[in-house]
């Protein structure tokens, strides 16, 4: 604890979309304080040059990514940085005692081997990287609540994990018959240039893309795998639509015992979620939308039944940058510091 009381928060990589929604939610945040937002790229220039919108309410300098420094000023830090760079500073932190959260798949996989050949590097940090936590809390709270390393899910794998997951640990549907149709907002590409996240590109026009080698494929497959008790395999598809936050997942799958009916599986939904504050199990008949999660935390989940195929159809909706990315990684921290999760985060969208 510092001065105020509250423990010292530094964020690496504060200039993306995803820093910035952890700066916006650790400012109201009751239990921290921002000391370090870090970024070499941007070195040198107040945060309100990026974001003037926060020049109000943040008074603070991109500095130098200098570990040591941090280290010495920082209790916690998060790592909002592109994937192949958190793996670089995360054991040195750890070894200074920092907890650590780290936004990008470096600490994602418990398998390196799987995590390389899908995004590359050299990695020799086998024995940090067995230390890592996956950040779902609704999965992992417990593991959570002791770790010192969490590496945060990405957003389709919260969505799409979410809705998968009581089907997988019930044994309700077969694994192999998997489908995940998801759709996300231009946000989730990042606030990098890119021609494809234009708005004369990306208005009035939807597209699926990186179809079947979608980097986020082989995390969800891994907690699938994990939660089934053997090797699983999922059909992943991302397509892009044109709005700025939001994904809605939509999972199918063929159930074990056809004679399962809408209600049956919404009354297992809700006891497999009954002590996940952050995930809200819809009524019959009511489909989530994404605008219902927009700024929030929440995930909301629709589930329905079609007897004529036997197939499942669960329906989930995020907001990718806050449940799906900054949010999440505060739930998280919320749990390492045995806070009640819900601390700081918000719980009613912008509507409409």
């Amino acid at each position: 604890m510092n001065e105020t009381g509250r423990i010292s928060v530094g964020i690496v990589g504060a200039s993306g979309y995803g820093g910035v929604q952890l700066v916006r939610l650790l400012m109201e945040h009751p239990g921290v304080e921002i000391v370090y937002l870090g970024g070499d790229s941007s070195a040198g220039k107040p945060f309100s040059d990026l974001y003037p919108h926060l020049a109000h309410a943040v008074n603070l300098q991109i500095e130098p990514v200098d570990v040591e420094a941090i280290a010495k000023r920082c209790q916690v830090v998060f790592l909002s940085l592109p994937n192949g760079l958190a793996y670089q500073l995360a054991p040195t932190l750890l070894e200074k005692g920092c907890k650590v959260l780290d936004l990008s798949a470096d600490y994602r996989f418990s398998n390196l081997e799987t995590y390389k050949s899908w995004y590359g590097g050299s990695r020799c940090d086998k024995e940090v990287a067995a230390t890592a936590v996956y950040g779902l809390p609704e999965l992992y709270r417990e593991r959570i609540k002791q770790a010192q390393l969490v590496g945060c899910p990405g957003c389709y794998p919260t969505a799409s994990l979410l809705a998968l997951s009581p089907l997988l640990k019930q044994g309700l549907i077969v694994p192999e018959t998997a489908i995940i149709d998801a759709k996300s907002g231009t946000s989730g590409g990042g606030r990098q240039a890119k021609t494809h996240l234009l708005l004369a590109e990306a208005d009035n026009s939807v597209a699926a893309y990186n179809v079947a080698r979608h980097r986020h494929t082989p995390e969800i497959e891994a907690i699938c795998s994990e939660l089934a008790g053997h090797d699983v395999f999922v059909q992943f598809t991302p397509h892009l639509m044109p709005m700025v936050r939001g994904i809605l997942s939509t999972v199918y799958a063929t159930l074990r015992d056809p004679g399962l009916v809408r209600e049956d599986l919404i009354t297992i939904y809700s006891a497999f979620y009954r002590n996940a504050p952050w995930v809200k199990i819809l009524p019959p008949g009511v489909y989530p939308q994404t605008k219902w999660a927009c700024g929030t935390n929440l995930c909301y989940i629709g589930v329905e039944v079609d007897p004529r195929t036997a197939r499942v159809i669960v329906m989930s909706a995020i907001d990718n940058l806050i449940k799906g990315q900054a949010g999440q990684a505060i739930q998280c921290l919320n749990l390492m510091m045995g806070w009640d999760e819900t601390l700081g985060l918000p719980a009613i969208s912008f509507y409409p």
